[in-house]
């Protein structure tokens, strides 16, 4: 029922919130729109250090996204600011494939401490990707195919970063935040309609294709040769880019200007401004390139393949207003491309398209590298040579450089992987490295790059460098994309002719160095269940995405490992007072506690694991949770019968706690409690076996003066009992014991766990020891008082009934 009502919460502020801000969109959407997909995902917690992934994708006709989540944090700006920037919950978003904001220790740039919102995102375009903010209560997006391109798109949920966020650990203490939420994506009905709220008309080229020795040249021109464009009503485009192209030409003839009507007839200050931009639509704001074709073409080298949008606004260069004019004009496009194994603006530079060889393992699913398909360079390795397919030819007469191509598809499947490029050579390396998804990377036009170890794409998200000398370049790029990718190299002419052998390598692995040996890579679907991921999961000592990261040294971990086992060694001392008193039962849990604690911890610091790691966990946490709360019951002098009973309720109790949650900090509070009851109902069972001879007549419950004496009598007695009971030096020091423990419980973070939980150890033992000690057998002479005072009762009501017995005649 709870669930329920939060779903109903939730889907009633969407509703309020949808219907009060956008009532003025409903029309138009109405008609002309409908949903392409939805997703609702469930209550889901992220405990410390935990994230989730969320993918949307988005096609070609979508025209609007929005993305609604509901939590439980409740973060204030000062709190932002102040706080851990690596404990902070935030909120990361990235295009094709899942961000990764800890990859590289300058990830925090891309930190945006202001909120997320609509205004905040406004109109960065590609600038949205790659950036994190801090995660709020509610987060209400709406974004539009004016902001963002089609594709597929990835928000992250992060419950803090930083390299310990990968490294394996026993416990995480820390605060832990749930969400929910719901994303839906809108489109467009037609395919020549598009725009947020599909009311935007896309006017298509007719193009005409031309072929030749040196490429074909695919020329596209508007069907209505005089169409118009104005402020209010602008021209739109779109073409679709099948292949990848040298250069894009947008020009225009038959410029036609209607009067304006502020009265300006001077044409020279008159411009027609074309916007283009890649998968979304152009805007004066929001566009990636731009110019005014009424005075020469716009040109685009090297385009991404997919869809082009074209804006033509018409535009008064002398104050930079569009006013209202109109204009009519031609519009020509045109595709210049190379043959299919050539490059550059000649077509002189060599390309090519390796080919795929899978790797067979189950393990590490879409793991593979590239060869070239012909016999030059083929190799049976992932290691081909570089020299014989190189290009000769230079950039022009005054200089020694060339570029050679290489092309590679990444399935969509493996967009959770990383490719992995590496260059060496027996010399000097005077290779640039530069790569771009969908078109053909150039100096000025890149995704990532290398020159040399200071000039190169460190500081991207998704770019990591491992190794760069004079005669070894290797990076990985994390996460890629899937689709085509092009890797650029630009050398010396002369390389060729050089007697250097160089071999270069390109392939798809799952995990960045197979986790430096420190860690196992981690196969797992995102949320929405379209896409796997891989990850990997660090061994106790390293961290970072790649477990490249040592966290603690070799000597650190071997002191950590000795101070959680050898600790434990401090149930020798509660244990060994059980066996003096003949405590047999709490005897065998001390000893059983201590004992499996030791192999727990020895397991999980990777020493030696007598058990499965869970068995030793509920074993370690259970006879924990039993032998304090066994402490509490040996308090009281019972009988056997009755500690049994008492002792099996509680191992019932203790065992739940330890099999449904038992790292929770809650398990303290409640297992003292547990113990604390356990104490009182012995000592009520042993109150009542004390007493339960107590003669009560009717005149104990008429006779208030003898009510109150006896009552008094009865208190008199339990409070000596008890003080006479303990040893009350023992018992303040089982208190600060007790207390010292549960201090280290909640000071345990990821960061001291090994410090404060061997604290616990010796602290909890301790606590026992000195609890223990500090019973003193019962003594004859409280059950001779006790008995004492029942003879009393008794002869009292004895004579009080012969006081009121009639005298004899």
């Amino acid at each position: 029922m709870a669930d329920t009502n939060y779903s109903i919460r939730f889907y009633l502020f969407i509703y309020l919130i949808s219907h009060c801000c956008w009532s003025y969109e409903v029309t138009a959407v109405l008609y002309d729109s409908f949903t392409i997909s939805s997703f609702t995902y469930g209550k889901t917690s992220l405990g410390p250090y935990d994230w989730r992934y969320i993918r949307v994708d988005l096609p070609t006709s979508f025209s609007s996204m929005t993305i609604a989540l509901e939590s439980d944090v409740n973060l204030g700006k000062n709190s932002v600011r102040k706080g851990g920037i690596n404990k902070l919950p935030m909120i990361c978003v990235s295009e094709g494939s899942p961000p990764l904001p800890d990859s590289y220790n300058t990830s925090l740039t891309g930190l945006v401490l202001d909120p997320i919102s609509n205004e905040s995102l406004g109109t960065q375009g590609l600038e949205f990707a790659e950036k994190c903010y801090p995660m709020q209560k509610n987060i209400l997006l709406r974004l539009t195919n004016e902001q963002i391109s089609p594709g597929v798109w990835y928000f992250g949920l992060f419950n803090g970063i930083g390299s310990m966020r990968t490294q394996s650990k026993m416990i995480n203490r820390g605060p832990e935040y749930s969400f929910s939420g719901i994303v839906s994506v809108e489109g467009c009905m037609g395919p020549f309609v598009s725009g947020p709220f599909c009311n935007q008309t896309i006017d298509q080229l007719s193009c005409v294709e031309q072929n030749s020795t040196q490429g074909s040249v695919v020329s596209c021109r508007n069907n209505d040769e005089n169409s118009c464009s104005s402020p209010k009503e602008p021209k739109v485009y779109s073409l679709d880019l099948l292949g990848v192209s040298e250069e894009i030409t947008i020009s225009t003839t038959n410029v036609k200007f209607n009067q304006t009507q502020d009265g300006t007839s001077n044409q020279n200050n008159i411009g027609l401004m074309c916007y283009a931009r890649h998968g979304a639509m152009p805007s004066p704001s929001n566009h990636d390139y731009s110019g005014n074709i009424l005075d020469s073409p716009l040109a685009i080298r090297s385009p991404k393949v997919g869809r082009w949008y074209i804006t033509v606004i018409p535009l008064n260069l002398s104050n930079g207003t569009v006013g209202n004019m109109k204009a009519c004009f031609s519009l020509s496009w045109q595709v210049r491309q190379c043959p299919q194994s050539k490059a550059g603006l000649n077509c002189t530079w060599e390309r090519y398209m390796l080919q795929t060889i899978l790797r067979k393992n189950p393990s590490l699913p879409f793991e593979s590298y590239y060869s070239p398909a012909n016999n030059k360079g083929f190799s049976h390795s992932s290691n081909f040579h570089l020299e014989p397919l190189l290009s000769n030819s230079s950039l022009g007469e005054n200089q020694d450089y060339a570029w050679t191509y290489f092309q590679v598809d990444v399935p969509s499947g493996a967009a959770g992987g990383s490719i992995h490029m590496r260059i060496s050579s027996d010399t000097k390396l005077h290779h640039e490295i530069y790569a771009l998804y969908g078109g053909l990377p150039f100096e000025d036009k890149w995704d990532y790059f290398y020159v040399n170890s200071t000039s190169n794409s460190n500081g991207s998200m998704f770019f990591k460098l491992y190794d760069s000398d004079e005669k070894t370049v290797g990076f990985y790029i994390v996460y890629a994309r899937g689709g085509t990718w092009s890797f650029g190299i630009k050398h010396l002419t002369s390389s060729r002719q050089s007697q250097s052998q160089t071999t270069m390598s390109i392939s798809v692995e799952r995990c960045p160095r197979s986790c430096s040996s420190h860690g196992t890579c981690q196969n797992v679907v995102e949320m929405s269940g379209l896409s796997l991921y891989s990850y990997c999961w660090c061994d106790r000592t390293h961290g970072g995405f790649d477990c490249s990261d040592e966290l603690v040294s070799h000597r650190g971990h071997i002191l950590q490992s000795i101070s959680l086992i050898a600790s434990n060694a401090a149930f020798v001392f509660p244990a060994y007072w059980a066996l003096r008193q003949k405590a047999f039962a709490e005897w065998v849990l001390y000893t059983s506690s201590g004992i499996s604690s030791g192999l727990y911890h020895a397991c999980d610091v990777g020493a030696w694991c007598a058990l499965s790691f869970h068995v030793l966990q509920f074993m370690d946490f259970w006879l924990s949770f039993m032998a304090v709360v066994s402490t509490f019951v040996y308090l009281a002098a019972i009988d056997e019968a009755s500690k049994r009973t008492i002792h099996t309720v509680v191992a019932i109790l203790t065992a739940l706690m330890a099999e449904t949650g038992a790292t929770r900090s809650s398990n303290i509070v409640l297992v003292i409690a547990i113990g604390s009851i356990g104490l009182l109902a012995g000592w009520l069972i042993e109150f009542f076996t004390h007493y339960r001879r107590f003669s009560f007549s009717i005149e104990f419950f008429l006779n208030m003066l003898q009510r109150w004496q006896t009552i008094n009598g009865w208190i008199h007695n339990v409070i000596k009992m008890v003080i006479r009971r303990f040893r009350w030096f023992f018992v303040l020091a089982g208190f600060v014991a007790l207390a010292m423990a549960a201090i280290s419980w909640s000071l345990e973070s990821t960061e001291s766990y090994w410090f404060w939980h061997s604290m616990w150890h010796v602290s909890i033992y301790t606590s026992s020891f000195c609890f223990i000690c500090s019973k003193v057998n019962v003594i004859n002479s409280e059950v001779q008082g006790s008995t004492n005072t029942e003879y009393q009762l008794t002869r009292q009501d004895s004579l009080s009934r012969n006081e009121d017995r009639p005298p004899r005649v």
